[in-house]
């Protein structure tokens, strides 16, 4: 018994030791950061003057009095409501064609990963902002098949976001792969029951294949909608959220409110918001999910 107890503690330590590096970074980079916001939100600090408590002063002017405000989180969740379901579809269109067995398939998973690896960058924001600006390949190639626009897709206000948005359907590959790993998992046997039964492959996938899917569906979409409030580098590299606010997205105001005008209060008061609103649709579609979401541990 004193050997197991012994051999428990070693073991408990060890495990201590390997999650060290983890814990520190949680509660030194995360944690604490956390809490501080927090106080942060509830005082007038511009990073040169002591904060000041303010108690709710800072959100009850963020839904009153700051129009701004209300832009961005209107051109956030535009942009949510637009690339959620569109990168979603592609993505399984795609792994569902990469789930077949043909030549070089390796390859292209591959390469239609990169973009989801490069996609968030800089650089590539930069590359994205020339194919669509005034100068850019989409222009030079509408003007060819007589198609003049005086001004381009990212200087006009009613089709900017669309570009954004479509910059984040090619960023992809991450919910393809979680759907391609997805769809190995669903039996063979399925299939073959409804070949026998003379389904066509319309009705087998939304029979079969789409109810399979729905775990991985509703993982993909939690996430899909975490990123797609926490957009910045797109909106921020492209078109600075211009024009006339179009693409102005929440972290993009936020960051504004910190580091342009130094509103250091606000801006912590402005983050928590932003987590209070994610949190709010991650617990709807939670508590939504018995209703949609078919997990086959459950059907037997």
């Amino acid at each position: 018994m004193k050997n197991k107890s012994m051999f428990k503690r070693v073991d408990n330590v060890t495990g201590y030791v390997l999650l060290a590096p983890w814990l520190v970074g949680f509660v030194g980079m995360w944690l604490i950061p956390a809490f501080i916001s927090i106080y942060y939100s509830f005082t007038n600090f511009n990073l040169l003057n002591t904060p000041e408590f303010v108690g709710f002063a800072n959100y009850v002017r963020a839904f009153t009095q700051d129009k701004t405000f209300v832009k961005a989180l209107t051109v956030t969740f535009l942009y949510v409501l637009a690339l959620v379901p569109l990168r979603l579809i592609f993505a399984l269109f795609v792994a569902m064609l990469l789930n077949k067995k043909h030549k070089c398939l390796g390859l292209y998973r591959t390469l239609y990963y990169v973009p989801s690896i490069i996609g968030g960058s800089i650089a590539v924001s930069i590359v994205w902002k020339q194919i669509f600006g005034n100068k850019g390949v989409v222009m030079t190639l509408l003007s060819l098949v007589g198609i003049e626009q005086k001004t381009s897709f990212l200087g006009n206000p009613k089709t900017a976001l669309a570009v954004i948005v479509l910059m984040g359907v090619w960023q992809f590959g991450s919910s393809m792969l979680i759907f391609l790993s997805a769809l190995k998992q669903i039996p063979n046997s399925l299939y073959e029951s409804a070949m026998v039964d003379g389904s066509g492959q319309v009705n087998t996938f939304f029979k079969i294949t789409l109810p399979m899917l729905t775990p991985t569906i509703f993982f993909n979409l939690i996430l899909q909608i975490i990123n797609g409030f926490r957009v910045f580098t797109e909106s921020y590299v492209i078109t600075d959220g211009g024009p006339l606010d179009s693409t102005l997205s929440y972290v993009l105001y936020l960051y504004r409110r910190a580091f342009t005008y130094f509103d250091m209060g606000y801006s912590c008061a402005l983050a928590w918001i932003l987590v209070a609103i994610i949190a709010v649709f991650t617990v709807i579609i939670f508590k939504t999910q018995n209703n949609w979401v078919y997990y086959e541990s459950e059907g037997k």
